[in-house]
């Protein structure tokens, strides 16, 4: 039998993962996640092809996108969508982190595009619900809350990519508590449109006593529309053209003394802007899963119906091992995503035990799943033969959306070096072991690629900064092949209907994991490259 998204979604949170107690007994979280799935379906994947080829426009100052994204958005905002796991005290339902998440992977299935407005909105507002004060809170989250107003996240400076160290934007007193923010962001999602009646950007800038380097940035607050309703200083200064996810507008904010609050302490910014980092981290992580749940769709579809030598491409062997990686590495995804997820909820009830579970899984979740989606999304290319080159079939869109997911919120590099060299060492890797532990237990079979993480997690405690940096992006290829493949396994022994797909990824998939443990102890061949040392 083959599970559909919706049933996999909730055989993970009400059996494979243990949510904590939210009021919703599993047949409410199916009604629940059937809302979402008519909701996605109905209202915003009908949209998705002429969306992408409309795209977000820009034109005399200002950003407009495809006409249907506004309709969609209006749906959204009257489906109280946005404030699904929001605190009630603002407006929300308080509904677990967890359920946002499975909203997270339908919504991007119908539309990434669309979809990346509503995800920066959720970290804006978790960040807020952590270090506003009572009045900015009162001011601000009932609007994001409700979806009436967007939230961005305002980070990167042309010189300052992922060294926010060298941000360079200006914040300068006023007097009244308020200050004035001068300088450039780029790469800003949702920046300017027409969707929202408002949007509050989130922005790194220094004060004029600052220290320099990473610990003088501080944390602001400015409206596009200021609460009088009129234009703030800020401007979207172009709209970027990409290889993907056209229709989301990827803005240059220029900011010319706009008005703005601080948010959290002077010169503390970057551990505040970092909730909402490790929120959208997650989430973008989510992004991979749902990649593959789109070309999975579309590949599926297609495969049935396209007949080749007198029968179906689908019955082709070759055609069917595409088909099973997709669908595996998709529901491995998944399942660790919502590991992760459900991990979030726990720690935010005060389990410390969840909170390292977290801390550990984000960064694997953000970077395997990614990486998968684009493999997903080419192999769904390959599967439509000739036509998933063309643009007919939605299946290019589904790369070419894929492909900005593993650049996103900290480079694939920058979370396997997070791994390495922060989250591992944390606690001489205690928390990674207790997953491979808890991985023995699922399936004995597993226990080849488990022994070979567990020497390559001794070997990457052991070894040099250097070495470690080398090596880190095949140690996190294997955590997320090894601990994708043990909740696969657990799925199986908690429901049959699994085995089959979980057999075809312990036999064809998971000696991938083999390998690159075999590929960390090459360190020494890599450095052996680096221009200071190849000369």
């Amino acid at each position: 039998m083959t599970t559909t998204q919706i049933e996999d979604i909730h055989f993970a949170l009400t059996r494979l993962h243990a949510m904590p107690e939210s009021g919703l007994a599993p047949d409410d979280v199916a009604a629940l996640l059937e809302e979402m799935r008519r909701f996605a379906t109905d209202i915003v994947e009908p949209g998705r092809l002429e969306a992408d080829r409309l795209g977000a426009r820009f034109e005399n100052g200002a950003v407009t996108c495809p006409p249907g994204f506004r309709a969609a958005y209006a749906a959204w905002i009257e489906g109280g969508w946005q404030g699904l796991a929001a605190a009630e005290a603002h407006g929300g339902q308080g509904l677990p982190f967890a359920l946002w998440c499975a909203l997270k992977e339908i919504m991007t299935t119908a539309d990434m595009a669309f979809t990346l407005c509503p995800t920066l909105t959720a970290g804006a507002i978790e960040l807020l619900e952590r270090y506003a004060t009572p009045e900015q809170a009162e001011k601000w989250l009932p609007e994001l809350v409700s979806g009436r107003w967007n939230g961005t996240m305002c980070l990167t400076e042309s010189q300052a990519g992922s060294d926010l160290a060298a941000v360079r934007t200006k914040a300068e007193p006023l007097g009244d508590g308020r200050y004035a923010l001068t300088g450039q962001k780029i790469f800003i999602t949702y920046g300017a449109h027409d969707l929202s009646a408002n949007t509050l950007h989130l922005v790194l800038a220094r004060l004029p006593d600052a220290p320099a380097g990473s610990r003088g940035i501080s944390l602001f607050a400015a409206t596009t529309l200021r609460p009088d309703g009129t234009p703030n200083a800020l401007r979207c200064g172009g709209i970027e053209r990409k290889l993907g996810i056209h229709a989301s507008p990827t803005c240059i904010m220029l900011f010319e003394g706009a008005e703005a609050e601080l948010i959290g302490e002077p010169h503390r910014g970057l551990p505040a802007m970092f909730a909402m980092m490790n929120n959208a981290r997650l989430q973008v992580g989510i992004e991979g899963v749902a990649a593959g749940a789109r070309a999975l769709h579309l590949a599926e579809a297609y495969a049935a119906e396209r007949v080749q030598s007198g029968q179906a491409i689908a019955s082709h062997p070759d055609v069917a091992r595409m088909l099973a990686e997709i669908r595996a590495v998709t529901l491995a995804g998944r399942f660790l995503a919502l590991d992760a997820a459900v991990a979030a909820d726990r720690a935010k009830l005060g389990d410390e035990a969840a909170e390292a579970r977290l801390a550990l899984l984000t960064p694997i979740v953000k970077a395997w799943c990614t990486d998968r989606g684009v493999q997903n999304a080419s192999l769904g290319v390959q599967v439509h033969g000739g036509m998933g080159f063309v643009e007919d079939t939605g299946a290019a869109q589904v790369l070419r959306d894929s492909r900005i997911a593993p650049i996103y919120e900290g480079t694939n590099g920058i979370q396997a070096l997070d791994l390495v060299t922060r989250k591992l060492p944390r606690d001489q890797g205690a928390v990674l072991r207790g997953l491979l532990a808890e991985a023995r237990g699922a399936d004995a079979r597993l226990a080849p690629a488990l022994d070979a993480l567990e020497q390559a997690t001794s070997w990457i405690l052991s070894a040099s900064a250097e070495e470690a940096a080398a090596s880190a992006t095949a140690y996190l290829e294997a955590c997320g092949w090894v601990l994708g493949g043990a909740l696969l396994a657990r799925a199986a022994r908690l429901d049959p209907c699994y085995a089959p797909i979980a057999d075809f990824y312990r036999a064809r998939l998971l000696p991938r994991a083999q390998a690159h443990c075999a590929e960390i102890l090459g360190a020494a061949e890599l450095l052996a490259l680096l221009p200071h040392r190849a000369g």
